[in-house]
């Protein structure tokens, strides 16, 4: 470029102010994260989904692409990503699969350039109507809770991602759990409804609504067997859904379904117990009518600072705060989704953002969150998704 000449002092002004200018958009730009976002959906007619959609989440913006369907898949309501490789897992919601009384899990290849799934294979879930699929962290199994079954599965993975049928005999790679509680129309007899691996691998956390039971299982990756191991009880017609661990790996946070309540529990990973210490409502404390309430989801968010669970009915996302050391929770309100019914919601890995389903508005809302204080802002954007129930990121 030639040399401006002293006279020009103005443009050169203006050359600095655009140069600056440029450099300021483009360095937020290289910062920014775009990451491929999956939503699971309970299949049917329209308005309901037809399988598992996908789209781009901007993490600098909050902003989500339009979804497009990645897999016809009947009810595909829980999801779960291999840690290592380009496949994700999905549940099929029935209670028929291949002409049998159970429900099957699902292994997608995924599509690195457009991020559509296709089928490896599918494997039976041992049960009726799986719920929750989860990938131990060194991704050598894939977990499954059969909620109509009452009952949890282990299946071992391949080389390319694909299921392995579970073992059989003793130990084997699936639980059938046995009981009931005091509800008699949701109590009656076992619904497991998540199972999670423990950062370690070693065990495996179970929440049985119909038990009032968050089960432990010891678990052999290697081997994909799982063994009865002990339980935790919460109070009686509770109903634990789903479990959170937080990041140090010694306290976790079982939502529980009937009751709106969470409880959080000290964890030992030597001896693989659980110890609930502290039960706090999912409500503001004005809320006294309860009728057709119910809890759904529960995340820690990637500081350890924060909880957050999902209320259906309500309409809300409980916010909570966590002190450091005890794991004690302190309750800091209820965000409403703009949107009915959160089943689930997910935080993206920055920990910047969360989305929340509205399984019966049909659409996904984006809130920021403060990583200050914890607490959710919606941005005034909800992006339509048929009957989402499930969100993963990539």
């Amino acid at each position: 470029m030639p040399r401006l000449p002293r006279a020009m002092p103005t443009l050169r002004a203006a050359l600095r102010t655009s140069l600056t200018a440029a450099v300021a958009l483009v360095a937020p730009l290289a910062c920014a994260e775009s990451r491929w976002v999956w939503f699971g959906t309970y299949t049917g007619a329209p308005p309901q989904g037809a399988g598992i959609y996908v789209a781009r989440f901007d993490d600098a913006t909050g902003t989500l692409s339009e979804p497009e369907l990645a897999a016809e898949l009947v009810n595909p309501s829980y999801l779960a990503l291999h840690p290592t490789k380009p496949v994700l897992y999905a549940v099929s919601e029935v209670a028929d699969a291949d002409g049998r009384p159970t429900g099957s899990v699902v292994a997608l290849a995924i599509d690195p350039e457009t991020g559509r799934l296709t089928e490896l294979n599918h494997r039976s879930s041992g049960g009726a109507g799986p719920c929750a699929v989860a990938v131990d962290r060194s991704g050598a199994v894939v977990l499954a809770a059969n909620y109509g079954g009452g009952s949890s599965v282990c299946l071992g993975i391949e080389e390319d991602g694909s299921l392995r049928a579970a073992v059989e005999g003793e130990p084997a790679g699936f639980i059938q759990h046995v009981g009931k509680s005091v509800d008699p129309g949701r109590q009656e007899g076992p619904h497991g409804h998540s199972i999670d691996p423990t950062p370690d691998g070693r065990f495996a956390i179970v929440c049985d609504l119909g038990l009032d039971k968050v089960l432990v299982h010891r678990l052999d990756t290697a081997a994909a067997t799982m063994r009865p191991h002990g339980a935790a009880t919460v109070a009686p017609g509770a109903g634990p859904r789903h479990f959170a661990f937080h990041p140090d790996g010694r306290h976790g946070y079982c939502i529980n379904e009937l009751d709106l309540t969470v409880t959080a529990m000290h964890f030992d990973p030597q001896d693989g117990t659980l110890r609930p210490f502290q039960t706090l409502s999912t409500l503001p404390a004005g809320v006294t009518d309860r009728t057709g309430l119910s809890t759904a989801e529960i995340a820690v968010h990637p500081s350890g600072r924060f909880l957050y669970g999902s209320n259906r009915g309500h309409d809300s996302i409980a916010m909570y705060a966590i002190e450091a050391g005890s794991g004690r929770l302190e309750f800091l309100g209820a965000e409403p989704i703009r949107g009915r019914v959160p089943r689930n919601f997910a935080l993206d890995p920055s920990g910047k953002w969360l989305l929340a389903a509205g399984q019966d508005s049909h659409g996904v809302s984006v809130f920021s969150i403060d990583g200050a204080t914890g607490r959710l802002t919606y941005s005034g954007r909800t992006t339509p998704v048929p009957a989402p129930v499930c969100i993963v990121f990539r």
